[in-house]
């Protein structure tokens, strides 16, 4: 479970380096890089080095709780975030993080009092405020909540979801009105507001049955977010409540296509195929609804309907007794059982079915709600308390309603940090380039690339046998997720630094143990060991090219992590110094490449992505389009194509390059295409 003082050596020394000084700082460092790449696994591991090395600091508990709460591990993050604080209760951040965790865990008065604490020494923090403002809410404390909403919005006026927040509060109060007013408000600052749509629609449903009005807020959502298969289920209803019968089952078939076990949307098919007598597909949609939930007795109420009419009565009373053995108060079911047993001949059975659910008619009886189960509740003194009367009819149609999905209009929790890079909770496909190609000890495939990239020069290495793991060709960081294969780098570095120390070191050792640097993104060893092996074998292809990654990985943290002030807006723009600097190594490696491996398409595709990342668009076009001329099936340059032409305001040739990429298995050029077609 834990990596003993001996791992954390591994980790950080180099061959020059004395085992006597364990530098904390630099893995601490470290273990911040792997927590921005969003490798909390990987993360953990460092902190974990730091805290048994210096039990008494208290940010590594603070950045572990970071990560443990990226992991949903709240009751972990609490924990780490109540040490960091004991250590050093001046930092604000730590209430901030165990407020969230807390909340997470429905402990909302110790998240509200963290808050609280927090707001003390940043009374004007916008992602406190609004936290706080939810979970007030989530304890029906509205009064507060709504005093925590009103000094959100007034300190910071153009914050959307704080509106969308303060409709949802205002809705639970009754407050209509207002709540479309800044529902509205939202829209206004954000077009692109789901949220708002969503909670929009259900106010027009629920409060005014305006379906019409509430179509168009579902179709801006649907817009905005085209693969969530819910809200394709709650546009059926709309579609379904203004007889549009075609369009609802259009959008359950695209529902289902999007979720093959949207049971809800098997649900609703099924009601709407029995209701223009497509009985056996609808036999079918409660089957498979079945199948997902065994006990969905609204789905075995209307497939014993559907046998009925198509006289296959032995399955129809296997259905109906099942209902009835859960409901035996259901009147309703009793009264279809009797039209079964009726229409069979079985008259004696019929006889006392119908006597039965006579004398339930004129009783009270339980509801039973959408999920068909009895609503009754059990109070202190151990009685049953009855729902009022309602005709045979009604209660039939609560098996017989269609459904929609709860809307979801949660609004998402914030943790406004900079330096949590957590896209744990992302809805929304990224629109970015895709980036590099480099070897890596782990390669990511997937159902339309079922094998990794190949590249000579990497195939030549691993022929040799030289390196401890097999080299493969990926187009990302793959994020260390297994505790043993963290250790198993930490070893590998271990075997090298024992080895270089005793040997004469070859070029191929220092880049075996820059690879495990690489992979455990310890960045600045791996600059200098790759600079060792080249400067032992100065055409050495790979070496220079996993250097130039390296280089760029360590200047991307740094502009991150760096001391950017609006007083220094050009901080990390090329124009800078330090970063012109920067971009110069990187570009000699990858020219270095070019010049060793000329026809290397992944060589031209890097730095094309190089080139585009820092501004220089018009010849990063170029290096893309080499890249195809030489691998013509090269998807992901040309989707990095096509971005750059749209970019350039260039669509009829983005659109071509996005096309081609999208059928060369690059699926997020179709989520490009379709937000460029809106």
């Amino acid at each position: 479970m834990n990596l003993r003082i001996k791992l954390f050596f591994i980790g950080l020394l180099t061959s020059i380096s004395c085992f006597a000084q364990i530098n904390t700082d630099q893995v601490q460092r470290v273990g911040q890089n792997a927590l921005y790449f969003e490798d909390y696994m990987l993360s953990i591991q460092y902190f974990n080095q730091v805290i048994q090395a210096k039990p008494y600091l208290a940010q590594p508990y603070f950045f572990r709780a970071i990560a443990k709460l990226n992991l949903e591990d709240y009751k972990g993050a609490e924990e780490d975030a109540t040490l960091a604080i004991d250590r050093n209760p001046f930092i604000t951040d730590a209430f901030e993080v165990r407020g969230v965790a807390r909340q997470n865990m429905g402990k909302l008065k110790d998240a509200v009092a963290d808050y609280d604490h927090a707001l003390s020494l940043l009374p004007e923090s916008r992602g406190i405020l609004f936290n706080k403002a939810l979970a007030l809410e989530e304890m029906k404390d509205y009064e507060e909540a709504e005093s925590s909403f009103d000094k959100l919005l007034k300190a910071h006026p153009r914050f959307e979801n704080g509106y969308v927040g303060r409709a949802r509060l205002r809705l639970s109060m009754g407050d209509t009105i207002p709540a479309i007013e800044d529902l509205d408000k939202a829209i206004g600052l954000n077009k692109n507001l789901v949220n708002a749509y969503v909670l929009r629609a259900d106010i027009a449903i629920k409060r005014e049955k305006d379906f019409s009005r509430a179509l168009e807020d579902m179709n801006e959502a649907i817009k905005l977010q085209p693969h969530y298969a819910g809200f394709f289920v709650n546009r059926a209803f709309l579609r379904y409540s203004l007889d549009d019968y075609f369009g609802a089952m259009a959008d359950y078939d695209y529902a289902i296509q999007l979720d093959p076990l949207n049971a809800i949307a098997y649900f609703n098919r099924g009601l709407l195929r029995a209701e223009v007598h497509d009985r056996d597909r609808a036999i079918s949609d409660f089957s498979k609804v079945l199948e997902l939930n065994p006990d969905d007795y609204r789905s075995l109420y209307n497939r014993a309907m559907l046998y009925r009419e198509t006289k296959n009565y032995q399955k129809a009373i296997a259905d109906i007794d099942r209902v009835v053995e859960a409901f035996p108060d259901f009147d309703g079911a009793l009264f279809s059982r009797f039209q079964i047993y009726d229409e069979m001949g079985d008259k004696r059975s019929a006889e006392q079915d119908y006597n039965k659910a006579m004398a339930l008619s004129k009783k009270a009886r339980p509801a039973v709600d959408n999920r068909g189960e009895s609503s009754e509740t059990a109070d202190e003194a151990g009685e049953v308390s009855k729902s009022s009367d309602e005709p045979d009819e009604l209660v039939t149609r609560r098996f017989s309603t269609l459904l929609t999905i709860e809307n979801e209009h949660e609004v998402d929790r914030e943790f406004n940090n900079k330096s949590i890079r957590g896209k744990v909770q992302d809805r929304n496909v990224a629109v970015q380039l895709r980036p590099m190609f480099l070897p890596s000890y782990y390669a990511t495939t997937n159902q339309l690339r079922e094998t990794p990239y190949y590249i000579k020069e990497i195939d030549d290495i691993n022929a040799t046998r030289s390196l401890r793991f097999l080299l493969m060709v990926t187009d990302g960081d793959s994020p260390l997720n297994d505790e043993d294969a963290i250790k198993q780098h930490f070893n590998s570095i271990e075997y090298y630094n024992s080895y270089i120390s005793t040997h004469s070191p070859r070029a191929i050792d220092y880049f075996g143990r820059a690879m495990d640097f690489m992979t455990i993104r310890n960045y600045r060893n791996a600059i200098e060991d790759l600079s060792r092996a080249i400067a032992l074998t100065p055409d050495f292809t790979v070496a220079y090219m996993m250097r130039g990654a390296a280089r760029y990985k360590e200047m991307i943290l740094q502009r991150q992590q760096g001391p950017a002030t609006a007083a220094n807006p050009d901080a990390f723009t090329p124009a800078n110094a330090i970063i012109r600097n920067q971009l110069k190594e990187i570009m000699s490696d990858f020219d270095k490449v070019i010049e060793l491996s000329p026809r290397m398409a992944f060589a031209h595709f890097n730095k094309g992505v190089i080139l585009a990342e820092s501004g220089d668009n018009t010849s990063a076009l170029s290096s893309f389009s080499k890249a195809i001329e030489l691998k013509p099936d090269f998807g992901e340059a040309y989707y990095n194509r096509g971005y750059i032409y749209m970019q350039l305001g260039q669509r009829e040739k983005g659109v071509e390059d996005l096309s081609k990429a999208g059928e060369l298995g690059v699926l997020p050029s179709y989520n490009l295409l379709k937000r460029m077609n809106r």
